[in-house]
């Protein structure tokens, strides 16, 4: 996911000004058999709670991305990753619904992860953190909602690995979910997607600094990570939006300088984003995200996927989401969920947009992307019989 894009169709109303918020839980069982204790969970919220408590909407992030979905933190400019789709009036209404983002255990944004301190050793976890999956993100989310009151959310939505945990939500709590909005994602990596994030891997674990993940208090592995980002950003992108933005235009030259040094523009723009990326978000982190989301399997590895979806209720509603230009999580891959859904009866429907973007076009297509999930949020809150505000 790219850092911050927010398109012009985004200059609408915003949530304002939001504070982050936390809450601490005894334990937390992990698919490994492991079990982390305590576990704190960083989270945001926007618009009100109705009396029923029935008008909840779970938002989850994508591999990059943290708690805060919308809106501003006092004296930050910056607002959240997905202010073109969460606000009055956007996709994700905030004067009709109750919004929820929680950052993911593994995280480095407020919940417990690789940089937390581990009451065992009274210093960083480092590579000492257990291997987590989408799966225990996904329980540990369930946590937070059931702190917060909510027996039933009316729609779990996210983009990319967002849409893999509001797909994990469906088939691990399926009577506390309505509906489910997953863009862009897919029910289980393909080899070339676990093969991105292997090397992104390797170049973190290739950096010198990186020191077997025990890094904390001394120079952190920025280059690699630098370079697992640039990796990672060219999937985001597509061919057709790369021409478009930089061709073969040369940067602060005219001619090649026939040598090692930068002469594209591309080049550049990629080096940016990597350096850009090492202010905000820890490498470790990046090791266990992504291993997280080469072991998601909807399936478990066991059978076709319809029986994933075999227990779920009758009633409950699906909009499934692909870019056509999206490379990284291909069209055909949501086509997959949406045959297995409608296999056992569920009601799916699917919309491909027409976008140049790639896998990023889930954070910029947002006119589209706001009329649909507007218009699907307002026939389940109808057929749920949800007060809305």
């Amino acid at each position: 996911m790219s850092d911050y894009l927010i398109s012009e169709q985004a200059r609408g109303p915003s949530v304002g000004e939001v504070a982050p918020q936390s809450v601490d839980f005894p334990s937390l069982s992990l698919d490994s058999g492991e079990r982390l204790e305590p576990v704190t969970i960083a989270y945001e919220t926007y618009g009100e709670l109705n009396e029923e408590r029935s008008n909840a909407v779970l938002i989850a992030h994508a591999l990059s991305g943290d708690a805060h979905a919308a809106g501003y933190h006092q004296g930050d400019d910056r607002p959240g990753w997905w202010e073109t789709m969460i606000g009055p009036g956007k996709g994700f209404d905030t004067d009709r619904f109750f919004v929820i983002c929680s950052n993911v255990i593994g995280g480095c944004k407020g919940s417990t992860g690789p940089i937390s301190i581990s009451p065992a050793t009274g210093t960083e976890y480092g590579l000492g953190f257990p291997v987590v999956t989408v799966g225990d993100m996904v329980r540990a989310q369930k946590l937070l909602v059931d702190h917060l009151g909510i027996e039933r959310l009316l729609s779990v939505s996210g983009g990319s690995m967002g849409g893999m945990q509001a797909l994990q939500w469906t088939v691990a709590y399926p009577e506390a979910v309505a509906s489910c909005i997953p863009i862009a994602a897919t029910a289980k990596h393909s080899p070339m997607q676990i093969a991105f994030n292997e090397v992104g891997r390797l170049a973190i674990m290739s950096d010198p600094k990186w020191n077997n993940g025990d890094y904390y208090g001394g120079p952190a592995p920025d280059s690699g990570l630098a370079v697992a980002r640039m990796i990672g950003h060219i999937t985001y992108l597509s061919d057709e939006s790369m021409r478009a933005k930089f061709g073969r235009r040369l940067r602060d030259k005219e001619t090649v300088g026939y040598d090692f040094t930068m002469d594209f523009e591309v080049e550049s723009y990629l080096r940016h984003q990597g350096e850009v990326f090492t202010r905000r978000f820890d490498a470790n982190t990046y090791l266990y995200v992504t291993k997280a989301l080469d072991y998601f399997d909807l399936s478990g590895g066991h059978g076709p996927l319809e029986e994933a979806f075999r227990d779920l209720p009758a009633d409950m509603r699906f909009l499934v989401i692909a870019f056509s230009s999206d490379w990284l999580y291909p069209p055909y891959q949501s086509k997959h969920i949406v045959r297995a859904l409608k296999g056992n009866g569920i009601d799916c429907s699917y919309l491909e947009m027409r976008s140049s973007y790639g896998h990023d076009a889930f954070l910029l297509e947002n006119k589209d992307l706001t009329r649909m999930v507007w218009h699907f949020l307002e026939t389940t809150a109808k057929q749920w019989g949800v007060r809305l505000g």
